[in-house]
This record gives structure tokens, C-alpha cells and sequence, in this order.
């Protein structure tokens, strides 16, 4: 089989320097195209040279159009809008689409699970290993503890970071409420301030910090009567991301069209 060929999608921000590395030391793909938005400073300059490679002979563009036309598949850490658009894209023109965007609405949602009836989407708050192996422990954890302990998910991100929870933290949260049979939904408590009275048995809780350069740090709390258990991951290096959307790329080719998670992809 051919190398698929992969196109990033802000080809110019961190995530999308780190996949343009990831794609170039990567057998079985090639670095097909790279996109920015119109007004761009990086728009006609060479992707390799945006993420620090040597000049590989494509330009990032600004046209979305040709480029899903000539591409086997796309990775996107864009934002909530644009992800929505390019999955109709991706759906008209049949390809692999994975995103790894997260602060999705519900009707955000709903539109790229119309798109996957067309696309192949993998979708997921967290591309790496590690996390995914997380929540996969977070849920057996969950339903093997009784609701006398609370669950609570901390996490830390870096000071551009836009939305809160984190998608990561939301797919720790939902892992915990799956695994213990109750909906995230109704028992999620994403904000405490002032008088709050006692916590309600069964609550799963976020907190959520910002600062600095720091990759991703979460961590998911079983807080009982007289113990604790704690399990964490600590990010530190966006490879990690990059890494498992290329790998959920190459899994997803020849897939046909639906909506995908890590799990799928990582055989959890």
C-alpha cells in the first residue's frame, strides 16, 4: 500500500509543528499538505521549515478546498468552528479525520456525528497512550469502589490553554461515571464557590488550574474515609499527543466512515 498522505490543519501552532515533525520520522506517511487560516504570516512559506525540519517542498495554504480533494487524511488541534467545517469536509470528500480539538458543544457534536456518516472520524480528548490507559484504570477503579468515595479529577494546563474542563479531564470524568453506572451529566461539579454545603455522595468534581509552559497534568482522586487513592499522568512533551494522532491516522485508513475514539484505535 501507498503512503497516505496527511495533511496538518494549523500547520503553524505548537500542536501542529509537533505533528509535522511526528508525520517526517513517521514510515507508511507523507506530509501531503498543511493548512492556516486566511491572514496567516505562515501561509505559502514551507511547512518543514514552520516546524524546524529542513524544506520539504510544501507550502502551508489557506484554500481548505484542493487540499481535502488531494489528501488521504487530515490531523486537526484547531478549534471548536473550525473542526465542525473541516469535518464537513472531510465528509464530502470521504476521508480520515482526526481530532484531537476539545470544548465541543452538544450541537458541535451532533454536527460531527452527521459528518461520520460519510468520514472516518477519530475523535479523542487525549491522543496519548498514557491517558488512555488512565481512563481505562479510572473506570475499573470506579466500579470497583463504592460511592463512599469521591471521585475528583485535577488537572493543570498552560496559560493559553482556552477551555476548562480540559477534554482530557472530561474523558477521565465520563471513564469514572461509566465505570460506576451513572451519568457524568447529571453528577458532574465543574465550579464551587462560596457557601456550597457538603459535598453530595456520588458528585465526581473537577478543579482545574492554569500557568505557564505546563504540558498536561491530571490526576483522578478516590478520596474514602481514612484512605486515598490517586492516579496521575504528567505530559511532558506534546510528542506524546502527536504521536497518537499520526498512529490513529494510519489505523483509521481503510475504516469505514463512523466516529472512532482512542480506545478503538489502542484496542482498549
Amino acid at each position: 500500500m501507498s503512503d497516505m498522505r496527511i495533511a496538518v490543519l494549523g500547520a503553524a501552532g505548537r500542536m501542529g509543528q509537533a505533528l509535522t515533525c511526528v508525520l517526517a520520522e513517521t514510515p507508511g506517511c507523507t506530509i501531503a499538505g498543511g493548512l492556516e487560516p486566511k491572514g496567516s504570516p505562515a501561509v505559502g512559506k514551507d511547512i518543514g521549515e514552520t516546524a524546524g525540519l529542513d524544506p520539504i517542498g510544501v507550502a502551508i495554504t489557506d484554500d481548505p478546498l484542493p487540499l481535502f480533494a488531494h489528501v488521504d487524511g487530515v490531523l486537526d488541534f484547531t478549534s471548536p468552528a473550525a473542526t465542525v467545517a473541516f469535518a464537513g469536509l472531510a465528509a464530502q470528500a470521504r476521508i480520515v479525520h482526526v481530532i484531537g480539538t476539545t470544548g465541543f458543544s452538544d450541537g458541535d457534536l451532533a454536527k460531527l456525528e452527521a459528518a461520520a456518516r460519510h468520514a472516518t472520524i477519530v475523535k479523542a480528548g487525549n491522543m496519548s497512550l498514557g491517558v488512555n490507559l488512565l481512563a481505562a484504570l479510572a473506570a475499573r477503579v470506579a466500579g470497583t469502589l463504592g460511592p463512599e468515595f469521591d471521585i475528583e479529577i485535577l488537572e493543570m494546563h498552560h496559560r493559553h490553554k482556552r477551555d476548562a474542563p480540559s477534554g482530557t479531564s472530561l474523558m477521565l470524568g465520563a471513564a469514572a461515571a461509566k465505570g460506576r453506572g451513572v451519568s457524568l451529566a447529571e453528577q458532574s461539579i465543574k465550579t464551587r464557590d462560596g457557601e456550597t454545603g457538603p459535598r453530595g455522595e456520588g458528585d465526581i468534581g473537577f478543579a482545574v488550574l492554569r500557568g505557564g509552559d505546563v504540558v498536561g497534568e491530571h490526576r483522578v482522586i478516590f478520596a474514602g474515609t481514612g484512605e486515598r487513592i490517586e492516579l496521575a499522568h504528567v505530559a511532558t512533551d506534546r510528542g506524546i499527543f502527536a504521536r497518537g494522532a499520526v498512529k490513529a491516522a494510519l489505523w483509521a485508513r481503510g475504516k469505514p466512515p463512523g466516529l472512532y475514539s482512542m480506545a478503538d484505535v489502542l484496542g482498549f
